[in-house]
């Protein structure tokens, strides 16, 4: 626990983010409700939620965009694209089940995400962008179940060792 001394002048939020958090935090846990810097802190709590979604967006896009090479470059795929792959939809999983209100979150971006990793394919792969569908061809179960991977079949002696 964090134990601050009782001070005149508390931190700043502006002077020292850390500092603050541990002041914030110790006169939370002191019930000095009255010396928080209510504002501050509320902004704070609000963007932690901001940050779970634009982790579940970054990992979404990274998660398409290996389905696209995947798809699309069948004879070139690698255990890094696998591995890319299962992290993704393990840390998807993750964050929804610790914050399960934004279990609609990743249906909701899919056709945005899907946008921009379609360009990332096309620069990765350099595939031209209309070999790619311009909509996401995967419904957001597709995408994240653990076992759905587009194109042929494929076993894990295919895959180009890295």
């Amino acid at each position: 626990m964090n134990k601050i001394f009782r001070k005149q002048q508390l931190t700043s939020y502006e002077a020292d983010y850390a500092q603050w958090c541990a002041e914030q935090g110790a006169l939370l846990r002191e019930g000095r409700l009255s010396d928080l810097d209510r504002e501050n802190l509320a902004e704070e709590i609000e963007s932690l939620g901001r940050s779970d979604k634009r982790e579940i967006e970054s990992r979404l896009g990274t998660l398409l965009l290996h389905l696209l090479k995947w798809q699309f470059q069948a004879e070139r795929r690698k255990t890094g694209w696998l591995l890319t792959i299962r992290e993704q939809r393990h840390q998807i999983k993750k964050l929804i089940n610790e914050s399960p209100s934004l279990k609609a979150y990743p249906r909701k971006q899919l056709a945005s995400e899907f946008e921009f990793a379609r360009l990332k394919a096309a620069d990765e792969t350099g595939l031209p962008e209309k070999d790619f569908p311009a909509d996401c061809p995967y419904p957001i179960g597709d995408v994240l179940d653990r076992d759905f991977f587009p194109g042929a079949p494929w076993s894990s002696d295919q895959l180009v060792r890295e």
